[in-house]
C-alpha cells in the first residue's frame, strides 16, 4: 500500500517548484528510457520514447502502440504549480533594523497558514556565465525566511483569523542589518557575479517535509499536494504504462502544465498551444498530415486530473450531502454541468473502464448547487485539442495551505487507475 504513498513523499521533498518537479518527472523517465528532446531541433521518426521540458512545464509521450499516424491519443494531464509566495524583481525592504523581501502572492493561497513557517527559496534564475546567457535551479532547503503572525496581546482579534494587508503585512524577515541584498545572494548561491545575475522566477517553499499522519499512516500531510500529487501519478502511471501494449493502438502521452492556479495563458499554461503543438509534431513524426492529426484528435481521451475536495468532517454541511467524497475511497470524478469541468458521459465512462480495469473503487464529485465551482486545465484543453475529455482528482483536505492532507492508499489506487486509462485493455 504504502510504496506509491512513499514515492509521492520523495516527489514532494524534491519538488519545491515547478521547475524542480519537471527535473523530478524527468529524473523517473530517464531511468525508464525515455529521451529528452529540444523544441528547437527536428524530432527523431522512429518510434520511442521522449520528453520535453518548457520551462515549469514538461510534456512526455510513447510511440511504441502507436499505428500510424492518425493513432488517436491518451493523454494524462495535470500541473506543477501551487499557491505560494514569490519574490519581487527589486525585494530588499529594511525597517526598524529589519532586512526582509517583497513578495507577491501567487494563485490562491490561504494566506494565513503561511504565518510562522520556515521558509526556504527555489526556482529558476537567468544568469550570464561564461558568455552565455543560461537558466539555474535554485534550491536552498533551509529556514531563511519567515513571515510572523502579531501576538494576539497586540490584536485580540486575532484569535477570530488575521485579516491580513498582502502588500505591508506579508513581508518576510530574513536577517538584521547584516542581511545582503537578494541579488548578491542568489549570485554567491549559482557561483556568478552579482552584474550576472539577469532575472529570475523564485519563490517560497515550507521547508517541513512531507510526511506520514495518523495511526496507521492512513494519510499524507505535505506541500504542494495540489497538484503535485497528480503530477508524480501521471508519472508514476506512464512508465507502467508504456510496458502494456493497449487492446486499442494509441500514443500515450503525459502533460505536466505549469501557471494552472494563476489561470493557465502563458506560454506553458494549458491555455497555450503547448499540447497542440507536440501532437501535432509527434504525428509529423508518424509521417502524418495536418488531417491525420485531425484524424487521430477525433479518437483522443484526455484526462484531466487536479486535486478533489474530500468531505470535510467539521465541515460536512459544505459538501453536496449524495457525493460524499471519502478519504482512501478512490480516485474522484469531477463533474460541472455548467463546463468548469470537461466531464461528459462519454469521458466519464473511459475513467470508470480505467478504475475497473485497474480494480479500484471510483467517486464523483459535484459542488453543492448554492456553492461556486473552481475549475482546472480540463476545459481549456478540451476547447484547444476538440478531444473527449473527463475531469478527476484524489480527495485532499486544506487545498490551498501551506500544508494540505491526502490519503495514503489513495496514492497507489490514483497511479493504477491512471495507468489502465493510458493503456486501456
Amino acid at each position: 500500500m504504502l510504496d506509491a504513498a512513499d514515492g509521492l513523499i520523495d516527489y514532494l521533498n524534491a519538488s519545491p517548484s515547478p521547475f524542480h518537479a519537471c527535473e523530478s518527472s524527468a529524473r523517473m523517465l530517464r531511468d525508464a528510457g525515455f529521451v529528452q528532446l529540444a523544441e528547437r531541433d527536428e524530432w527523431p521518426v522512429e518510434t520511442g520514447r521522449w520528453f520535453i521540458i518548457r520551462g515549469g512545464s514538461l510534456v512526455a509521450w510513447s510511440t511504441e502502440h502507436s499505428d500510424g499516424p492518425a493513432t488517436g491519443f491518451r493523454v494524462v494531464g495535470a500541473h506543477t504549480d501551487s499557491p505560494n509566495f514569490r519574490i519581487k524583481p527589486r525585494p530588499d525592504r529594511s525597517s526598524l533594523g529589519w532586512q526582509q523581501l517583497g513578495v507577491e502572492p501567487y494563485g490562491g493561497l490561504i494566506t494565513n497558514s503561511w504565518l510562522d513557517r520556515d521558509l526556504g527559496l527555489s526556482g529558476r534564475v537567468t544568469v550570464r556565465q561564461d558568455g552565455q546567457v543560461q537558466a539555474k535551479l535554485l534550491l536552498v532547503d533551509e529556514p531563511l525566511l519567515r513571515i510572523s503572525r502579531l501576538a494576539i496581546h497586540l490584536d485580540r482579534s486575532a484569535a477570530e483569523g488575521e485579516s491580513l494587508n498582502k502588500q505591508f503585512q506579508l513581508s518576510p524577515h530574513w536577517g538584521l542589518d547584516s542581511a545582503p541584498m537578494f541579488v548578491e545572494f542568489l549570485a554567491d548561491r549559482l557561483d556568478v557575479a552579482a552584474a550576472d545575475v539577469l532575472g529570475w522566477d523564485v519563490m517560497t517553499h515550507d521547508v517541513q517535509p512531507a510526511e506520514y499522519v495518523g495511526l496507521a499512516k492512513e494519510f499524507i500531510a505535505g506541500a504542494r499536494m495540489d497538484n503535485l500529487a497528480t503530477s508524480y501519478a501521471g508519472t508514476r502511471a506512464l512508465l507502467d504504462a508504456v510496458g502494456n501494449a493497449p487492446a486499442t493502438p494509441t500514443t500515450q502521452v503525459l502533460v505536466l502544465f505549469d501557471h494552472e492556479e494563476i489561470g493557465s495563458m502563458t506560454d506553458r499554461g494549458a491555455f497555450s498551444v503547448l499540447l497542440p503543438t507536440v501532437l501535432e509534431r509527434i504525428t509529423a513524426t508518424l509521417g502524418g498530415s495536418r488531417g491525420d492529426l485531425h484524424r487521430a484528435l477525433a479518437a483522443t481521451v484526455i484526462a484531466s486530473g487536479d486535486m478533489a475536495h474530500a468531505t470535510h468532517p467539521n465541515y460536512a454541511d459544505r459538501h453536496e450531502p449524495e457525493h460524499r467524497i471519502a478519504m482512501n475511497g478512490g480516485p474522484v470524478l469531477k463533474i460541472n454541468t455548467n463546463g468548469r469541468y470537461a466531464t461528459d458521459s462519454v469521458g466519464q465512462a473511459a475513467f470508470v473502464q480505467a478504475c475497473a480495469q485497474a480494480d479500484v473503487p471510483v467517486q464523483s464529485f459535484v459542488v453543492r448547487s448554492d456553492l461556486p465551482c473552481g475549475s482546472t486545465v480540463g476545459p481549456m484543453t478540451s476547447a484547444l485539442t476538440g478531444a473527449v475529455t473527463v475531469d478527476f482528482g484524489a480527495p485532499t483536505l486544506s487545498m490551498h495551505s501551506v500544508r494540505e492532507l491526502v490519503g495514503s492508499d489513495d496514492q497507489r489506487m490514483y497511479a493504477a487507475a491512471l495507468a489502465a486509462f493510458l493503456s486501456p485493455a
